[in-house]
């Protein structure tokens, strides 16, 4: 390959750890000796203050914290229904006394505490009001927290013809999605399960009277009837916890129509990723007849292993997010193509934590085909070597940004060209790096 043209722009994107979002907070449900949970004795104080005091300390919670959060009486209404049930009658107390338990019930978060790192942009789907040339995008990053807990956020901007960027300055308010369960699919759900070694006499008892789709509440049904079934709990115990464990990967989240893209966190929720949500790759999609939709890959994270998982959205308001299958889906750098190829869907990753694969399916959940199409052969890649998002389509192929390891874990660089009608042979490759490290970017990391 000929050399490339790279212009470092000074476009920065910094952590802010004021960013906060709120969170449910639920001490540890130890039982003391009069038989109290620590959620009932706090309760128990809050229901024995004077009105009075009530109001004052709510006033002054809402005066320090209400700035910080665009509607945070709201979040303190859903986080007491959290802990409602510890009320015996909690349609009796006043609003205010509501809310303040629900404060109690609730803490802050710094979503960018540690770093803001890994972008990946996207054409945005409203490209109105530009000028020739212009093209409005959506950027994701992975905004990495207290205790080191990642999550996806976005911003917003535009470039024009001359490669000029221009930022949108991101809000000052942060807030997760309303998070529920989808409609699963039996066969995919199935599938699954399989691979997880999970599917048994117990399994089959469960999934067998549901319909080919159904909701979470059929599944908790299901399981409740294998007591009618005569089903030991005590063997079934394992099984029951990999169907919930699967189940609850599985998820929608949902963000207001009024909030601003760059309010918009994407925070674990399931518990594949409870420790963290890494590295994702959005693509704009476009399907056959047309259609677009926005994909994006990413590591979820809990703490013990990593697993690739993908997430949907038309309009980056409503996230699906799923789990992946087959034995091709594991590890890290899973980047979809931007369209099918020959009518399959394509995908290139990192199988084996070393080289770059190209991946081939029917179906953008399933997959199984991979082929090996470059190992690291260059200084600077040495260690290992993956992608830095999708390819891009150009007349001369399929153009891949990649990343190498060398050296003290020196991130660089790289990029290679892959045949167009043919990706899995690469036609070109960079022999010196695209872009190396600058001196003010930290443990050699190239944003």
């Amino acid at each position: 390959m000929k050399p490339i043209p790279v212009i470092r722009t000074a476009v920065r994107i910094a952590p802010d750890p004021h960013r906060v979002i709120t969170k449910p907070f639920l001490p540890g449900e130890q039982v003391f000796p009069d038989g109290q949970s620590r959620a009932l004795l706090i309760i128990t104080r809050i229901l024995a203050m004077a009105e009075a005091d009530v109001a004052s300390t709510l006033e002054a919670t809402l005066n320090r914290f209400g700035s910080r959060h665009r509607n945070l009486a709201a979040v303190l209404e859903q986080h007491f229904e959290i802990v409602a049930h510890h009320v015996d009658d909690p349609a009796a107390l006043s609003r205010q006394r509501r809310l303040l338990i629900g404060a109690y019930f609730t803490h802050e978060y710094s979503i960018e505490a540690a770093a803001l790192s890994n972008p990946s942009m996207v054409p945005a789907a409203d490209q109105s009001g530009l000028d020739p040339g212009e093209q409005r995008f959506i950027m994701s990053v992975r905004a990495v927290g207290e205790g080191h807990i990642s999550s996806i956020e976005f911003r917003s901007g535009v470039i024009d013809g001359d490669g000029d960027i221009t930022m949108n300055e991101p809000s000052r308010y942060a807030t997760t999605g309303s998070r529920r369960s989808p409609m699963y699919d039996q066969q995919v759900f199935r599938t699954k399960l399989d691979e997880l070694g999970a599917v048994n006499d117990i399994t089959r008892k469960c999934l067998d009277p549901l319909p080919s789709r159904f909701s979470f509440e059929q599944l908790e049904a299901a399981i409740l009837d294998l007591d009618r079934q005569g089903v030991d709990r005590s063997l079934a115990l394992q099984t029951i916890k990999l169907i919930h464990w699967l189940a609850s990967s599985n998820y929608r989240t949902t963000f207001p129509e009024e909030s601003e893209i760059s309010e918009r966190v994407v925070f674990p929720a399931g518990p594949t990723e409870s420790q963290g949500m890494e590295d994702a790759r959005f693509v704009r999609f476009t399907h056959d007849d047309g259609s677009v939709v926005y994909y994006s890959t990413y590591t979820a994270f809990d703490g013990v292993q990593i697993l690739p998982q993908l997430i949907e959205t038309p309009d980056f308001a409503t996230f699906r997010i799923a789990t992946l299958n087959g034995k091709a889906a594991q590890n890290k750098g899973i980047a979809l193509f931007p369209r099918k190829l020959d009518g399959r869907f394509a995908a290139l990753s990192r199988q084996d934590n070393e080289n770059n694969y190209l991946m081939l399916s029917d179906n953008v959940r399933h997959w199984h085909e991979t082929e090996k199409i470059q190992i690291p052969d260059r200084p600077w890649e040495l260690m290992q070597i993956g992608n830095c998002g999708s390819p891009l389509e150009t007349e001369a192929g399929w153009l891949v940004i990649t990343h190498g390891v060398g050296p003290l874990r020196r991130y660089t660089l790289g990029a290679l060209l892959l045949d167009a009608q043919d990706p899995s042979r690469m036609i070109g490759h960079l022999k010196e790096p695209l872009l190396e490290p600058g001196e003010d970017e930290r443990d050699g990391y190239v944003p």
